[in-house]
């Protein structure tokens, strides 16, 4: 064993302990100390926040992340730093009932044992665990498999059940070219029945309860799987409010769980759905709203009067979550208001 080292987290007071060869996020992880993060590589700067005291030595990590000037002013990333005795570090942005909800961060082996088309690049997968794993609606695991020809892949994907189903896992991956997970399970590389590892729960976009004001729901492409969770989990709460769910997809085809939604709608009559098409082809006979989502949701919220009230949840590819930022500034929403969860599609662990 080597060294322990205590961290404080101020403005909160809390305090856990750090082993010298872990960084000071895996150790809250570890301790279910949900600190702020985002990508876990030193990629975003979700997790920047001020060292006060002690010493800390610093993994590889993007200078977009944490610049030169920021390093210099003693600012730090969790997610790439090793304590080299007691610290003292400023959260630079927390959330007191994300702290206070913390999940500590477990491994779980489990296995494959369903996968389905849902559109031509939209996936289904389920998940058995051997032991149930507790997570808020919205939040994600890390999941390695090991293909038929031997080669390891580990990839984030966000629960699409609800965190009432704690041993049967249900995921909605979208497919990309140069995606190895999902080409690997179309071309049966990775069979149902394949064993998994399974590490989590991560994330920060999960389903915030006691609100006020309507429940509004962003999603595209796989976004799908993050916001499913989020809807069923505010429906089993028995919360009343409103909820607008606008999903982004190109065309028709790109739709999928419609008749799902039929059934949630027609019991639900507080939820209503809201697709967006941004390629529906001409005479196509399509009804709907057009355009890029973020439009939608200007439109919708402005004709609706609700500019600024309730809570969003929106998860999907960057374009889209870059497109919504200043729309939701613009519709006078709180940040603390938004929950964002921006799919990557990186060669690293974090492409939904």
């Amino acid at each position: 064993m080597g060294e322990v080292y205590t961290v404080r987290l101020e403005p909160v007071g809390v305090e856990f302990e750090v082993e010298e060869d872990e960084t000071v996020l895996d150790a809250a992880f570890r301790q279910g100390i949900a600190l702020p993060h985002g990508c876990k590589e030193g990629q975003c700067s979700a997790c920047k926040c001020v060292l006060l005291d002690g010493e800390v030595e610093m993994l590889k990590y993007s200078t977009f992340a944490l610049n030169d000037s920021d390093r210099d002013g003693g600012q730090i990333l969790m997610c790439r730093a090793k304590a080299f005795d007691n610290l003292t570090i400023d959260l630079l942005n927390y959330d007191e009932e994300v702290l206070s909800k913390s999940i500590p961060v477990r491994q779980f082996d489990g296995r494959i044992t369903d996968f389905r088309k849902l559109t031509h690049d939209i996936r289904g997968v389920e998940i058995e665990l051997n032991a149930p794993l507790k997570f808020w609606a919205g939040q994600y695991v890390d999941i390695t498999v090991t293909t038929e020809e031997g080669e390891t892949i580990t990839r984030s994907f966000s629960m699409a059940n609800p965190p009432s189903e704690t041993q049967k896992l249900s995921f909605i991956i979208k497919k990309y070219p140069e995606g190895k997970f999902s080409n690997q399970l179309d071309n049966g590389g990775i069979r149902a029945g394949a064993k998994v590892t399974v590490v989590g729960p991560y994330g920060m976009c999960f389903r915030r309860e006691g609100r006020e004001g309507p429940v509004v729901l962003v999603g595209a492409g796989s976004g799908m799987s993050p916001v499913w969770s989020i809807l069923h989990d505010h429906i089993e709460s028995g919360e009343d409010r409103p909820v607008y769910f606008f999903y982004g997809a190109r065309t028709e085809d790109d739709l999928f769980h419609l008749d799902r939604l039929a059934a949630i709608t027609a019991a639900h009559p507080s939820v209503e759905f809201i697709p967006v098409l941004s390629h529906a082809p001409e005479g196509s006979g399509w009804t709907g709203e057009t355009g890029f989502v973020h439009q939608a949701v200007d439109r919708k919220l402005k004709e609706l009067g609700l500019e600024g009230q309730g809570d969003v949840y929106a998860c999907g590819p960057p374009p889209m979550i870059d497109a919504l930022t200043p729309t939701l500034f613009m519709l006078d929403f709180e940040s603390e208001r938004i929950f964002y969860d921006k799919f990557t599609t990186t060669s690293g662990s974090s492409g939904h």
